[in-house]
Formats: structure tokens, C-alpha cells, sequence
């Protein structure tokens, strides 16, 4: 069930990087398509936390997942 959040957090943050471009192109809206750009990119750094491993070679998200076995 994780896997499809983050998959789907991931897809978000790429339709949220394409709006700001939209928006930034045709209103130029430079301060809203920032902060669409800046949400994109927390949203990018919270997967990123989930998924890399750790210096132990283990991902938080396998943790997880072992844990709840």
C-alpha cells in the first residue's frame, strides 16, 4: 500500500512541475508556479527519505515493511 502512495506522490510532483510551467507561461504567475515548484520538491525529498538506504544499506521503507511481517 506504501508503494502506491509514494508512487502516486511521485506522479503528483511531476503533474504539479508541468502546472507551474503552464501557469508561469501563460499568467506570469512567477510566485504561485514557485511554490508549485517548491511542493513538487518536498514532496520529491519525502519519497526520496523513504525510499534511499541509510549508511546500514537498509531503506526506512523496508524497516517497515519487515517490521509489520
Amino acid at each position: 500500500m506504501l508503494d502506491a502512495v509514494l508512487s502516486l506522490t511521485v506522479l503528483a510532483a511531476i503533474l504539479l512541475l508541468i502546472g507551474a510551467f503552464f501557469l508561469w507561461r501563460r499568467t506570469a504567475n512567477v510566485k504561485n508556479a514557485l511554490l508549485m515548484v517548491l511542493l513538487a520538491f518536498v514532496a520529491l525529498m519525502n519519497v526520496a527519505i523513504w525510499t534511499l538506504p541509510d549508511a546500514g544499506g537498509e531503506a526506512p521503507l523496508e524497516k517497515l515493511e519487515q517490521g509489520a511481517r
